[in-house]
């Protein structure tokens, strides 16, 4: 029996992001990003890695796509790095051409191929001369301003072949991490010993809304502007986890799941879909530290409307109430966030990364909860994971990735089961990550790449789960199917073609 069909005209492919992979942090006019300045702090916060070099993808690009090709990727998600494109980042500042010409060169070099380029605007790197100048994402009245800037600057340049945008990642990372516990750029917290400066009570929640509203300006831009003549898409990816009770017989803890998760994604999605305030719970418990939007803001977010729901999705979680009021650093919504739940049951296998545990049939149930919520079709635009003990794996133990390709069957499968079964609408998956690369804070440890990045040679090595997915996602092709068994990739059945792979990959 066929395995279930995924929608018609599904689209897959890989994903990496600037920072992670370019290097060439000081050719060609690119300006300091604030993950240049926090990756040489000292005392190191990054376990002594940083992106000056990270994968070379700056000057390996056109083997970088022949890889995509060789996979068969149909689309590649790729993140533009804001001060390559304008070095001092705000909107009365210099364009810098270099930059901009390397990303034609990009764009190019995909379509050549026949793989189509979605195109993230922001993944986590703002410029650094926007932080040292007003504050950067705590200032949020300037902040959008020169994001709209430089969104429109990029539709204009790119907008006749990209038709697939995004325009932030993770805002809930970038402003929890970054401005509550320090463990990202800029590191501002006032709980972190490490940390200089900041304020966890506050900054999270101004920074959560000047991405909101840059999101907002950015997408009504497009809508207004670009949409008529390009005829493109505009979406976000937004994070966030999966949770059931801790104890499945306590309506506390039924109450904490629902909680966790507006905190997690109703605090960007319900302003972005909904344009509508932050859920009653996030505004019970904050107060007054939850910036409002004014008639002004909702003016600009109900123009902002989105085609697709871009989900980034690695784990999910238990959730178990806390007696007594939260405090004024909480930002999980007053919960234990915990992965055994009273009965001790694990929520999922164990990772390569304590945190990462492989979930997939609640995997489904975050998709059909999302899709219910928010109406839009669901692009997961990263899932991955790295494999048990793959930080110290020789190259030729990383290239056979059992758990990795175990993890990637069984949350298609669920996108799969979502779909057939419970209607929910997933029309694109993009898997974490191309190549190993920088794992931002944890440095060059975890490895999510389906390609081994050698980071002394910088050679790259497929995975045998490359060639896995684009054999799965062809038998799973309503078009190609067949009354065949899928094959089960975790046998090593696939070894044969894996070790093909390899040898083509050896000649690009």
């Amino acid at each position: 029996m066929a395995p279930l069909p995924l929608p018609p005209n599904f689209n897959w492919g890989f994903a990496t992001a600037s920072y992670q992979i370019e290097g060439a942090v000081n050719e060609d006019g690119r300006g300091p990003s604030i993950w240049d300045t926090y990756c040489h702090l000292e005392p190191t916060r990054t376990k002594g890695a940083n992106g000056d070099i990270a994968c070379d993808h700056y000057h390996q690009y056109e083997a970088d796509v022949d890889l995509l090709a060789l996979y068969g990727a149909k689309s590649y998600r790729f993140s533009i790095a804001w001060s390559r494109i304008i070095p001092l980042g705000g909107r009365d500042d210099p364009v810098n051409e270099a930059g901009l010409a390397f990303y034609d060169r990009l764009i190019d070099s995909l379509l050549h191929r026949g793989i189509e380029p979605w195109v993230t605007l922001y993944h986590w790197d703002l410029p650094q001369e926007l932080h040292d100048r007003y504050g950067g994402w705590l200032n949020v009245e300037e902040v959008q301003l020169d994001f709209e800037r430089y969104a429109r600057l990029l539709f204009q340049r790119y907008g006749d072949r990209v038709k697939h945008w995004i325009t932030l990642n993770e805002p809930w990372i970038q402003s929890i991490f970054g401005y509550s516990t320090g463990g990202n750029a800029p590191g501002r917290s006032s709980t972190n010993p490490q940390s200089t400066a900041g304020d966890s009570t506050t900054e999270p929640w101004i920074t959560g809304k000047a991405q909101i509203m840059s999101h907002a300006r950015a997408v009504a831009a497009y809508n207004k502007d670009f949409r008529p003549s390009q005829k493109g898409q505009i979406g976000v990816s937004l994070n966030g986890d999966f949770y059931e009770p801790w104890d499945k017989n306590d309506p506390r803890d039924q109450e904490a799941c629902e909680r966790r998760m507006e905190f997690h994604i109703g605090w960007f999605a319900n302003p972005m879909f909904l344009h509508q305030d932050y859920p009653k719970c996030m505004r019970d418990q904050l107060g007054d530290r939850l910036p409002r939007f004014s008639p002004s803001d909702f003016d600009i977010l109900r123009q902002a409307e989105c085609d697709f729901y871009g989900m980034n999705y690695y784990t999910s979680q238990f959730a178990r109430h806390r007696p007594g009021p939260a405090s004024d650093t909480d930002y999980v919504g007053n919960v234990d966030e915990l992965q055994s739940n009273k009965q001790g049951e694990p929520v999922g296998t164990e990772s390569g990364l304590h945190w990462l545990r492989s979930c997939p049939g609640m995997f489904r149930k975050h998709l059909t909860r999302v899709y219910d919520l928010y109406k839009k079709p669901i692009v997961i635009t990263e899932n991955g994971c790295p494999c048990p003990g793959e930080d110290k794996m020789s190259r030729e133990e990383s290239v056979n990735d059992l758990y990795r390709q175990e993890y990637f069957a069984d949350h298609i499968e669920s996108i799969a089961k979502a779909y057939n079964e419970d209607g929910t609408l997933v029309t694109g998956y993009f898997a974490w990550s191309l190549m190993d690369n920088l794992e931002w804070s944890d440095g060059y440890g975890p490895r999510f790449g389906v390609t081994f990045t050698d980071y002394e040679t910088l050679e790259r090595t497929p995975k045998d789960s490359a060639l896995m997915l684009k054999d799965m996602f062809a038998r799973r092709d309503p078009r190609r199917q067949t009354e065949s068994h899928e094959m089960d990739y975790a046998s090593g059945a696939n070894e044969h073609v894996g070790a093909g792979l390899r040898s083509q990959a050896s000649h690009l």
